[in-house]
């Protein structure tokens, strides 16, 4: 059996419809009082948003682009270039840590620790 690029494209679609609306649940879940805030449109955007400031680091795996989409949550949108927050530029163009994963561990890692500050 030989797929199209033309299904490929749906596909590929239907899993990032997927891991959108899966997203929406969480954020609702884990960031009720900011969801109301923005209301659905806006939770949408900002999780399209993660995915492709994420996709800049290389991260793509979704369990790394969720915690890219929860650090945005908390330290705001665009908290990898913000001066305040160096460390997680620091962090992200990393290239010892090669993987994509490891430098999400070790944002994570981090950001709990200066929330903690």
């Amino acid at each position: 059996m030989m797929i199209r690029k033309a299904q490929m494209s749906v596909l590929a679609e239907a899993a990032a419809t997927d891991f959108e609306n899966r997203m929406v649940a969480h954020l609702n879940k884990c960031f009720p009082a900011a969801c109301e805030t923005l209301q659905e449109p806006g939770v949408r955007e900002t999780i399209r948003y993660g995915i492709n400031r994420s996709a800049h680091y290389d991260v793509t795996t979704e369990r790394d682009v969720c915690k890219y989409i929860d650090l945005m949550m908390v330290f705001g949108r665009d908290f990898d270039t913000r001066a305040e927050l160096p460390w997680a530029s620091r962090i992200l163009n990393d290239r010892v840590l090669k993987n994509p994963t490891a430098r999400i561990e070790r944002l994570f890692t981090v950001a709990k620790e200066e929330q903690t500050k």
